[in-house]
């Protein structure tokens, strides 16, 4: 089976030190020795593209049951053959569909640790760019929430591997700015995590391109909020 299919492993974290929730402790940068990303990698040639792109316009328009693969052969403006020189199956496109988000993600969270900000300023930059992300792709979020089911054991296990890779290093961002002082360790990381990534996940449920508030404001007053929340000065 080609390296691009098939589950991938979740490394071991070293777990957390204690925080210390000293204000006067001085703000340090977060390690870019930590930089996550995919252990699988995304398809890139013209063609993949291509037949990847047709299958989410259409899964969005019509359902994953509602989509046959003559469709997307037809939209894709390639050949059945084409498309199972590339892909085993509909489940296949709709996992890559949703790793292609996921893996993008991880590299922008990648960026933000390899700047070497403080963490008040990497949380921010971290929560904005997956804000915007989510919502520039919003229907891919949405195809892979309402059909996710579909996927087999090891693409599950793909999707769930590359989800903790971030969680696991967006807590770390908040473990860091704890053991500094520079944010309150009242709640614990994981704790933070989970709301403020939870709020992410559920994008799909509610967000509407052309709703009210652009993306940018979004992003910009759910990282304030989650910031807020975190100020040591308010502990």
């Amino acid at each position: 089976m080609p390296a691009h299919k098939g589950g991938a492993q979740v490394t071991e974290i070293r777990p957390p030190l204690d925080p210390v929730p000293d204000s006067t402790a001085p703000e340090s940068t977060v390690p870019e020795s930590t930089v996550p990303e995919s252990s699988v990698p995304v398809r890139q040639s013209a063609v993949e593209r291509r037949i990847l792109d047709a299958a989410l316009r259409l899964f969005a328009e019509r359902g994953f049951d509602g989509t046959s693969v003559q469709g997307i052969v037809a939209a894709a403006e390639v050949t059945k053959g084409a498309l199972y020189h590339y892909f085993d199956s509909k489940d296949d496109l709709l996992y890559e569909i949703y790793h292609s988000l996921i893996a993008r993600q991880l590299a922008d969270l990648g960026a933000v640790l390899a700047e070497g900000l403080p963490p008040r300023e990497a949380v921010h930059a971290v929560l904005t760019g997956l804000i915007r992300s989510t919502a520039a792709h919003i229907d891919e979020a949405k195809v892979f929430a309402r059909d996710k089911d579909r996927l087999d054991d090891a693409r599950m296990r793909s999707v769930r591997a590359d989800r903790r890779r971030y969680h696991v290093t967006f807590r770390g961002l908040i473990e860091q700015g704890q053991r500094d002082g520079v944010f309150s360790a009242a709640t614990p990381a994981e704790t933070v995590t989970i709301v403020a990534l939870g709020m992410v996940n559920q994008m799909p449920s509610w967000y509407r391109a052309d709703g009210p508030k652009p993306a940018d404001r979004l992003a910009g007053e759910v990282a304030d909020f989650i910031l807020d929340a975190l100020d040591q000065r308010r502990a």
